[in-house]
């Protein structure tokens, strides 16, 4: 157990001294996941309100689609993505393969089913008579959405966190469509898979700590945002 304490120790230098390399790897992943999780959050809760709020045939349908896909396997979502940009794919000629554009459109793809929902989920269990109650008191149909996001506040911040969190951890679309290139496409994940399978556990603890602080460093201002509003 003696290389796991010295690459923990290793792992602690390198985050304080913070070096370009380091540094790129952790802003590879955040300027990835937070574009995707922007990208999903824009389609993704405006679906899961109309979901929620529509009776339309085949509702149930929709619903359990969207349920299934929650838990897509990355590396089916990288394979489908790759299918249509790699040379012989149909947007292969756009030269995306290997580039953050493409960890993106991966991205957004699995964080998409998750923000829609878990948000589907949020509004669903409101009480019914949120808007109604709005309508009485002579709010149009827009102040009655608003009552109704305003209440559904906390659920739609969890289906975003909840989405960023799964696109910020995953590894196989961004080592299916980046290609872990240095500088470029290399995130905290696909780094920490490289660095372990060469031996070098110190950079690989580094990141995990990484990864951990910035997903609880996520939950904890969800928290506090909750504490605020009660």
């Amino acid at each position: 157990m003696d290389y796991l304490a010295e690459g923990l120790a290793q792992a602690v230098g390198m985050i304080l001294a913070f070096d370009r390399e380091f540094a790129a790897i952790v802003g590879v992943s955040l300027r990835v996941a937070g574009t995707s999780t922007v990208l999903a959050t824009a389609v993704g809760v405006p679906a899961g309100i109309a979901v929620a709020e529509s009776r339309f045939r085949g509702r149930q349908a929709v619903i359990t689609l969207l349920h299934t896909l929650m838990s897509l396997p990355t590396v089916l979502v990288g394979l489908l993505v790759y299918s249509f940009i790699s040379r012989r794919g149909p947007l292969g000629d756009l030269g995306l393969l290997y580039t953050q554009s493409a960890m993106v459109a991966g991205q957004v793809i699995l964080a998409f089913p998750i923000i829609a929902g878990l948000v589907l989920a949020s509004v669903a269990s409101l009480d019914r008579r949120v808007r109604a109650t709005a309508a009485a008191l002579g709010a149009d149909r827009g102040q009655s959405f608003r009552t109704l996001l305003r209440e559904a506040r906390f659920g739609i911040l969890a289906a975003v966190v909840a989405g960023f969190g799964r696109v910020f951890a995953e590894v196989g679309i961004s080592m299916m469509l980046g290609g872990n290139i240095r500088c470029y496409t290399r995130n905290i994940t696909t780094a920490i898979a490289l660095e372990t399978s060469k031996g070098e556990f110190a950079l690989g603890i580094a990141l995990g700590l990484v990864l951990l602080a910035v997903a609880l460093a996520v939950n904890v201002m969800l928290g506090l945002l909750r504490r605020r509003e009660a």
